[in-house]
This record gives C-alpha cells, sequence and structure tokens, in this order.
C-alpha cells in the first residue's frame, strides 16, 4: 500500500501500576514529530478517538470475555462498509477492499496486510480517580489494549473513507486474549489466514519504557519466548531435631534454586540472552518439621528455540539429578508458553521507513534491545512475516 498511516494517543496516565512501569521517564509530553506529521483528516477524528478509548478503558473485559467491546468494534466496522467475521470466538475481522484502479508491473509487492489489535484487560483493581476509570471492580486496561483496539478502529475507519487512495485489501484483526491465554494462537488455528490470507502483517504496542512520541522498530527477535515449569520434590519428612532420619526437601530444592542460575552463567551464550527465574518456593507449614515434599516453580525465557530446548532439558537434569544425589526424587512438569516474537528484516524496513516518515530519522529508535517480556502476536508471525512495533 502507498498511503502510509499510523495512529496514536497519548498524555494519559493509565494508571499508578502503569507509570510505576515508566520509571526513568515517568509522564512527558510528545517529543516534536519532525517530519511528515499525523494525516489532517486523522487528526480531526483526535477527540472522538479519545471518547472511545475511554469508553473502552470504563468497561474492561478478561480474555475471551471481550463481548462488549467486539460487539463495538464490529458495529463500527460494518457502519463504514468494512466486511466483518467472527474467528476464535470473541475475534473480529475486518476485511477492505481498496478501489484504486492501478496497472501493476510484475505483480503488486503486497495484495493483501493484516494489521493486528489485542483488546483483553488484566485483572488489576484501578486506583485512579478519573471518570473514565474502570467501572468493573477488579479488572483495569492496565496494559494499553483500549488504546490498542482505538488505534486500529481509528486506522479503519479513515481507510475505508479514502479507499480509493489505494489497491489491495486490509484485514483488520482484532484479536482477543492476548493476556496469558493465547488468543493470537486460537485465532491462528480457527483459520485466521486461510479466510483472510495476509502477505505481511503488523502490529504495535505503546511501550512506557521508551520516551513519548518515538517509535522503535526492531530486526529479528523483539519479544521472548516464555515457559514456566513447576518442581515436586518427594523427600522424607520427620522432626526437626533430627535431620539424620530424613531426607530433607528444602536442602535439596534450595541446591537446585542454586544450580539453575549456572544455567545462564555457565551453560548458555553470553551474547545470546536467556533468563531462568524461580519465583516460588513452597515446603512445610509446622516450625518444629522437616516436611516430606516442596514444590519449586518458575519461569524460563529466550529468544533462539535451540537455546529454549536447552533451558528445558537442563531444568531436567538438574532437578532430578540433584534429588537423586540426596535420595530423593523430582517431578518436573514445563507449561509451554508463548514462542518468540520474530520480526522479518524486510517488514522492519518497512516499518521503519514508514515511522521515520511519521516522526523523523531522530525520534526513529533501531538499535532498542529486545523484551524479555512475552506476546502472542508471535503465533501470527510464525504464519505471516511481518513486524512488531513499540
Amino acid at each position: 500500500m502507498k498511503r502510509k498511516l499510523c495512529l496514536g494517543l497519548g498524555g494519559v496516565r493509565l494508571s499508578s501500576y502503569t507509570v510505576q512501569r515508566v520509571g526513568r521517564y515517568g509522564v512527558q509530553q510528545f517529543r516534536p514529530i519532525s517530519s511528515g506529521g499525523i494525516n489532517s483528516e486523522v487528526e480531526a477524528m483526535k477527540e472522538e478517538l479519545i471518547a472511545w478509548r475511554r469508553d473502552f478503558h470504563k468497561h474492561p473485559e478478561l480474555a475471551f470475555e471481550e463481548f462488549r467491546t467486539s460487539g463495538i468494534v464490529a458495529e463500527k466496522l460494518e457502519s463504514w462498509g468494512i466486511e466483518v467475521d467472527r474467528v476464535a470466538g470473541t475475534g473480529v475481522v475486518g476485511s477492505l477492499t481498496g478501489s484504486k484502479s492501478t496497472t501493476l508491473q510484475g505483480g503488486s509487492e503486497y495484495t493483501s496486510i493484516g494489521l493486528r489489535a489485542d483488546m483483553d484487560a488484566l485483572p488489576i483493581k484501578e486506583e485512579n480517580d478519573f471518570p473514565h476509570k474502570s467501572l468493573i471492580e477488579g479488572k483495569m486496561h492496565a496494559c494499553g489494549h483500549d488504546g490498542h483496539t482505538t488505534m486500529l478502529l481509528g486506522a479503519a475507519k479513515y481507510l475505508a473513507s479514502n479507499r480509493e487512495s489505494f489497491s489491495g485489501k486490509v484485514n483488520f484483526i482484532f484479536q482477543p486474549a492476548e493476556e496469558s491465554q493465547g488468543g493470537g494462537r486460537e485465532m491462528v488455528e480457527d483459520g485466521l489466514f486461510s479466510k483472510y490470507p495476509c502477505d505481511e502483517i503488523y502490529a504495535l504496542h505503546n511501550w512506557p519504557m521508551i520516551e513519548k512520541g518515538t517509535i522503535a522498530v526492531i530486526d529479528g527477535p523483539v519479544m521472548a519466548a516464555v515457559d514456566e515449569f513447576k518442581v515436586v520434590i518427594e523427600g522424607v519428612g520427620g522432626h526437626a531435631a533430627y535431620p539424620q532420619l530424613t531426607v530433607d526437601p528444602i536442602v535439596i530444592g534450595s541446591h537446585i534454586v542454586t544450580s539453575l542460575q549456572s544455567v545462564i552463567s555457565r551453560q548458555s551464550d553470553p551474547v545470546d540472552a536467556a533468563v531462568v527465574s524461580v519465583t516460588q518456593f513452597h515446603a512445610g507449614s509446622s516450625y518444629n518439621v522437616i516436611p516430606s515434599s516442596a514444590i519449586i516453580r518458575g519461569t524460563m525465557r529466550s529468544f533462539k528455540e535451540e537455546t529454549r530446548e536447552n533451558l528445558k532439558s537442563r531444568l531436567v537434569s538438574i532437578a532430578e539429578s540433584t534429588s537423586k544425589a540426596f535420595d530423593a526424587t523430582a517431578k518436573v512438569t514445563i507449561y509451554p508458553g508463548y514462542p518468540a516474537t520474530v520480526n522479518s528484516s524486510k517488514s522492519a524496513i518497512h516499518a521503519a521507513k514508514v515511522a521515520e516518515e511519521l516522526v523523523g530519522e531522530s525520534n526513529l529508535l533501531r538499535q532498542e534491545a529486545p523484551s524479555m517480556g512475552a506476546e502472542d502476536f508471535s503465533y501470527m508471525l510464525r504464519e505471516v512475516p511481518g513486524c512488531y512495533v513499540w
């Protein structure tokens, strides 16, 4: 597509939770846009976009419960003459074909593009007191998906009213359940790309860790793969006064936790980022009793698939061998999470060119470090080349 579009909302503090994550930048104004700037027709939609975002913020819905949100999305898309379909329950796809007549030489570079936004909220109590705070106790748009939904709706409205300015097809993909429930995977498995083929697909996420008014585009891995684990250690319990009669799972678990630290520091390539974090250790309920079992839980994160598999195998080996050395047993359960989100180089270059035209070269960030957080847009990028932008 020759017309380039970027929408954004900012300057509004979403929550105390969000501000705590901002850290080094706090609340700021946008940096001056030094290049092409925002399309005037889009700029005229500003108040409408703000109203939509605040309405979504007041009515947060958790994973696969986005009935109100998806209903509003579908209704608006249909009112603009966009074909609407439901995918993966509460997921919505709007398909718009441009009417521009063009003579293609050697075929169009892009005949169909996907634009994706997530819609779900988080189970977090909102502590703000502005008029558009969450009306639902214990639920909040703390990750900005209300803004993502609004931005994609704005893009859909603009393109629907300017369909004569482009050729090809745009698929507006409103995804449910990004927060830990794998809505991206569900949409792919429900035939998203067989029903709505895309040559490339793009998504963005608000990113409080970079300055407002900037856009970050990264080649290759941008978000990590994540897996969770549980280790159950079975020993022999007994009275704390007679430890020689026990096989202490707390001591064994402590050795396992310590040994896991060497997986990153001594058994992984230093330039290949990875994380193993033990986040829970549960054992015993009495001051004077050595328990018979202990449970360790945690998470592993990586960018390369071979590194991901190595972390899993090392975890199993360390837990089982350490327990065996102390005459105990260990059962390891790994819960696979999202794969790594990997941008294609071609798509990243294209996204960077568009971003530079919008915000200027000085506000385009091309050297940001990837995040060890996870994102289920990764499932879509496994099927179709594309780019995930901050």
